[in-house]
């Protein structure tokens, strides 16, 4: 179903005069051109980059379908490094010096093969020319050779005069590689399209999933005898055939999507995110601005996402919303590339799924706080150290699922975010957010008729963890009162964490603590009423049973939730009473 759905976007994308690759074809960055005459004479090179220093970027073109290098030789058609065009070897030796000799060979030999020595284009006559003349003292002297030769990069050439077209663009040689006879085999039923065609042995690398090898990894692969057929005897590709045209659609479609300019992939932890409609679709630009982190810099535009909650709430999606969409979460794994997650439904429902990813994390925030959360904000929230490397592999990539599924959250994302806060000893609003989500949404899945936290204080919620949250933020806030503001250290830098994991033994001490707070302030003359009847409201949410010794992940979860209500609730409680303060004035 991936393949097939890449392979009908590449097709749309072509359909479209988008500026894809024809068959036969990639783009490829190619720093240096080697500029011929009509003749083969040499007559410069041609610089492609942009930038300073470091920074130089090649410019990107479409050329023929590069081979998949392996340790013997194997020439692009024409294209390659210095050694297969100019037999330049990259050591001295003279194992190197023959390598290089028969890379040269290869190269002009793979251009004669494809084309004939009398191909009726003045390009292709004059590589040809060029190459079996083998007078290159000319290249040798340019002054941009001395990096070449050091550096050795990719090369290709262009007719004197010609300052777009490569001579692997001319229109009769992009003509002659489109209907060329595909090869390697007999025709087989290609298990993508249902059609005939020559199945694809080794399929081209994906580039550009982040880990992953810089040379490329495959999703489709068989380089161990134990993945192949032991009844046949198939090798690589023929175990599952794929046909040479389709695997070209699919891996022509997925670079492009993966390309670094590319405006439809987003990274979520160590998953490359890539997402694309069976028709254009504006959700294509908007997707990875409702999940992804804006620029660094950048004040984030909530308008889009206030728009689609509203849509989904009222119903008024627009009819174009039935269009298919696909999300492919694709992730580094040695040579190979593991799918972390695939969506594959309509626009609609992922709408819904997505503001309903909004409505589970909404919860009562400070004024300072962002509107709505990014899926980066979320992972970095339990990431030790607040460090992008920190965080736990295939976090990612589950909570995306989630996300697009409708499903619960992973369990390791509720205990995660409530590990830090034990370990930090602190509740902000993303840990909470998280703890929050992670709560009612894995109460509507399991279809629990008992109340769940909600997103704001809720005086009427007995949970034992909620309550005991709040009772610790009271024990807080009493010790605040009574040892002043700007207090170094709190009750909560010293007992959170056990006040969570072993409430028993830790809420005897803070009862303690309180009652010795409480005498302190009386007795410097300061009023403790409403501290106190606060303090009783709260205690008497607590069960005859009395204190638990421990308390399970969700309700230390609660706890968490807990405490960062009833704070929240002190500065409105504050803020309310400023208000009132400069009325009466």
């Amino acid at each position: 179903m991936i393949l097939q759905a890449l392979t009908q976007y590449y097709y749309r994308l072509k359909d479209e005069g988008a500026k894809i690759a024809p068959f036969g074809f990639e783009k490829k960055e190619i720093p240096f051109l080697i500029v011929l005459d009509k003749d083969g004479n040499f007559k410069g090179l041609r610089d492609t980059r942009a930038g300073d220093g470091k920074k130089k970027r090649a410019r990107s073109f479409l050329l023929p379908k590069g081979e998949k290098k392996t340790s013997g030789i194997k020439a692009n058609l024409l294209w390659d490094n210095p050694q297969y065009i100019f037999g330049v070897s990259k050591g001295n030796s003279d194992k190197d010096e023959r390598r290089a000799q028969q890379a040269k060979k290869a190269f002009l030999a793979k251009i004669i093969k494809v084309f004939g020595e009398d191909f009726d284009d003045d390009g292709i006559r004059a590589v040809i020319r060029f190459l079996n003349r083998e007078d290159f003292d000319q290249v040798y002297k340019n002054p941009l050779w001395k990096e070449i030769a050091e550096t050795h990069p990719n090369m290709t050439f262009i007719l004197e005069g010609d300052h777009q077209e490569l001579i692997a663009q001319r229109p009769k040689v992009v003509a002659r590689l489109e209907t060329m006879e595909i090869s390697n085999g007999k025709e087989r039923i290609c298990l993508v399209t249902g059609k005939k065609d020559a199945p694809a042995i080794l399929h081209t690398a994906i580039k550009g999933v982040w880990g992953a090898q810089s040379s490329g990894a495959n999703i489709v692969s068989f380089n161990k005898e134990s993945f192949c057929s032991f009844t046949y005897w198939k090798k690589q590709g023929l175990n599952a055939p794929v046909g040479q045209r389709t695997e070209f659609a699919y891996t022509t479609a997925l670079n492009t999507l993966l390309a670094k300019d590319s405006r439809q992939r987003m990274q979520v932890g160590d998953t490359s995110t890539v997402f694309w409609a069976d028709k254009s679709h504006p959700f294509e630009e908007d997707f990875s601005f409702f999940l992804s982190e804006p620029p660094k810099g950048q004040e984030p535009d909530y308008s889009r996402v206030r728009a689609l909650l509203k849509a989904v709430q009222t119903g008024t999606l627009p009819p174009e919303d039935t269009t298919g969409f696909h999300v492919l979460g694709l992730a580094p794994n040695a040579s190979r590339i593991a799918i972390r997650f695939w969506y594959d439904g309509t626009v609609a429902e992922l709408k819904a799924r997505i503001a309903q990813h909004f409505q589970d994390l909404e919860i009562v925030r400070s004024p300072g706080d962002r509107e709505y959360l990014s899926l980066f904000q979320i992972l970095i929230a339990i990431a030790p150290e607040g460090k992008s490397d920190n965080i736990p592999p295939n976090l990612g990539g589950e909570t995306m699922r989630s996300v697009l599924s409708g499903l619960p959250y992973p369990r390791t994302l509720l205990s995660a975010a409530i590990s830090r806060c034990k370990a930090e000893q602190k509740v902000n609003r993303t840990r909470a957010a998280i703890i929050k989500a992670c709560l009612v949404r894995q109460a509507r899945f399991q279809k629990k008729s008992s109340k769940e936290v909600s997103m704001a204080l809720d005086k009427t919620y007995d949970n034992m963890g909620y309550v005991l949250g709040r009772l610790f933020a009271v024990f807080e806030r009493i010790q605040e009162k009574a040892l002043g503001g700007g207090l170094n250290k709190t009750i909560r830098d010293t007992y959170f964490g056990a006040a969570s994991s072993s409430p028993l033994v830790t809420f005897r001490r803070l009862n303690e603590l309180a009652i010795h707070h409480l005498a302190k302030l009386r007795n410097s003359g300061e009023s403790t009423t409403w501290l106190e009847m606060l303090l009783q409201e709260v205690m008497d949410k607590v069960p005859a049973s009395g204190i638990p010794n421990t308390m399970s992940l969700d309700d230390q979860g609660r706890f968490a939730v807990g405490y960062y209500h009833q704070r929240q609730d002190f500065f409105r409680f504050n803020k309310n009473k400023e208000e009132d303060k400069e009325v009466a004035q």
